[in-house]
């Protein structure tokens, strides 16, 4: 069996920049344990496997895969895939806006897809509104040992640790600094004793205000060593679950925030995302994740 699979950079307007993406077309013929084969070939953070539709009306079925298995939703996999299927609609250097929807294990994702002079870039909307998961929280310290940090530098303006869920599940670290962000990395054996403590949780999302673009709000750096990423690029779904904890750290008002994130910077792949959170009465009530996609390689994957 052939199939044809493009790579996309994703959360990115540069070559080589971002997180990069497989993108397998044709894929109804593929068995699930093909695909998690050829997603560890591709040795990426994600691939993406696109299907027939279960509904006409919609674009395509769309199955996530990592290293370590699948997921029900992903950012830059949801992103990237959306922004290839648009391009190959479309003719080749023209400007157009469509809208994408994909059919994923955590529900229906609509994307907004336009290219303007060459840039295509993207925004999708969460299948789950993101909520606080109802696990037990490491102690300060705990988490530092595991991270390479100070139990000090954990925590600021009302930010404290948590885990959040929306399709998966993250740990969120809020830090203090750049410089501690940048001095963070996975320590062993505390990592697994902190994953093992949490149950069903195997990605820290660490943050921190302010980045190298002057209208930054935050920096980030995942982790997740024991799903196969010992870093993540760029995190679309841990960025649409932390506005879960910005409602709660910065008592959103109701209405549509925005704010611009960097991910990915400290490993020489820098990321920029956009996180947008609808609230009402208090409440979220949606959330949306953007960024741009840039096309790197196409061909024929034979099995």
């Amino acid at each position: 069996m052939k199939f044809e699979f493009h790579t996309l950079d994703v959360f990115t307007t540069h070559k080589f920049g971002g997180n990069p993406l497989a993108v397998v077309l044709g894929a109804d013929r593929l068995s699930t344990e093909q695909m998690q084969v050829i997603t560890r070939e591709f040795n990426l953070s994600e691939t993406t496997f696109v299907m027939t539709p279960d509904d006409s009306t919609h674009t395509a079925k769309v199955r996530i895969f990592f290293p370590g298995g699948e997921m029900p939703f992903a950012g830059h996999p949801t992103l990237g895939t959306a922004a290839l299927l648009a391009e190959l609609k479309q003719k080749p250097g023209c400007n157009f806006e469509t809208r994408i929807t994909l059919e994923l294990k955590a529900g229906l994702t609509p994307v907004t897809i336009t290219r303007i002079a060459d840039r295509v870039s993207g925004i999708f909307t969460a299948p789950v509104v993101p909520f606080h998961a109802d696990v037990p929280l490491p102690s300060a310290e705990e988490t530092a040992r595991a991270l390479n940090l100070d139990a000090s530098d954990i925590g600021f303006d009302g930010h404290t640790i948590d885990s959040l869920e929306g399709g998966p599940r993250f740990f969120y670290v809020p830090v203090k600094s750049r410089a501690v962000l940048e001095k963070s990395k996975v320590l062993e054996p505390h990592w697994s004793a902190l994953i093992r403590s949490m149950g069903g949780v195997d990605a820290a999302y660490l943050y921190t205000r302010g980045g190298d673009g002057r209208d930054t709000h935050f920096r980030s750096r995942m982790y997740a060593p024991t799903g196969g990423i010992p870093e993540d690029p760029a995190t679309g779904s841990a960025t649409a679950l932390l506005a879960a904890q910005l409602l709660t750290a910065e008592k959103l008002s109701d209405g549509t925030h925005r704010w611009q994130l960097e991910q990915g910077y400290e490993m020489g792949r820098p990321s920029d995302l956009r996180l947008e959170a609808d609230v009402a009465g208090g409440k979220l009530k949606a959330v949306r994740v953007g960024g741009s996609a840039v096309r790197m390689m196409s061909g024929t994957l034979e099995i």
